[in-house]
């Protein structure tokens, strides 16, 4: 990758949303990504096609709840770095008058936040810390873009797993929830694992080699406790790995082990 970068990114450590450019075949990442990413891939051999199975759902989801469910508004929590099709380039193909607010602080998405938004007016990112709800919502460009009178889509695809339960990932989503119309949905999935070797493995390898800037892998039993908010009506077909949350097609990445998965569904608030 060629161009100048901010003095503030650190290109000698990992961050997740360089590594998961890198499983997607991206070009934002650094020798330090592809180091970590071969080193969790010797722990957790599956995760590349997770990737792409998480990435394929995220353009399912998007375009479902355009089509179907008829919003216009998306707020994408933890959006990372620009790649093929971003969640406005999907929901803008079933309207071009979508509307999407990306959320993220990390300073390489910052950097390469010009070629995220396409110079399209009906696109803002933002820059905080995804779990500061009330600044998101006053942000001036989150209230040009967004009408809280009418229903708005939230998605956390694959970001609670890197908050620590101390930044309180479930607090989030309710504060998020709260905020949120009548008729709005709510996305949310994160890596998950039932086997405590890898949720411990890869939660030390990622904490380790980002200095700091992870969570855990949880459990399928904690991410359905995300859910457990008054309001969310989970739809089918429930919480499921993502792979097979309502598949377009037949043929898709295999996960030659299941080690883990991408676990989360889909939720309409009342």
């Amino acid at each position: 990758m060629s161009g100048s970068l901010p003095d503030e990114i650190d290109i000698s450590k990992p961050t997740a949303a360089r590594m998961y450019d890198h499983l997607l075949g991206g070009r934002f990442n650094h020798p330090s990504d592809r180091a970590a990413v071969a080193e969790l891939l010797r722990i957790a051999p599956s995760t590349k096609e997770l990737a792409l199975n998480n990435r394929a759902f995220l353009r399912r989801v998007v375009g479902i709840i355009a089509r179907d469910y008829g919003i216009r508004q998306f707020v994408d929590h933890g959006s990372g770095l620009p790649t093929q099709d971003n969640v406005h380039q999907v929901a803008q193909r079933v309207d071009p008058n979508c509307r999407v607010v990306y959320i993220d602080n990390d300073p390489h998405v910052r950097a390469y936040s010009g070629l995220l938004l396409d110079e399209n007016p009906r696109v803002a990112l933002i820059d905080a810390d995804m779990t500061d709800t009330a600044a998101i919502f006053s942000h001036e460009d989150f209230r040009s873009r967004i009408d809280l009178r009418e229903p708005v889509a939230a998605l956390f695809v694959s970001v609670a797993h890197c908050l620590t339960d101390q930044q309180d990932p479930f607090g989030m989503i309710r504060r998020t929830v709260d905020a949120l119309p009548s008729g709005s949905v709510v996305v949310v999935c994160q890596l998950v694992s039932e086997d405590a070797e890898v949720r411990d493995g890869v939660t030390r390898l990622m904490h380790e080699g980002t200095g700091g800037h992870w969570g855990r892998v949880r459990t399928e039993a904690e991410v359905r406790a995300f859910f457990d908010i008054d309001r969310l009506v989970i739809q089918d077909p429930g919480l499921v790995d993502v792979t097979y949350w309502r598949p377009d097609r037949d043929v898709f990445p295999r996960q030659r082990t299941d080690e883990w998965i991408e676990f989360g569904g889909l939720a309409l608030v009342r």
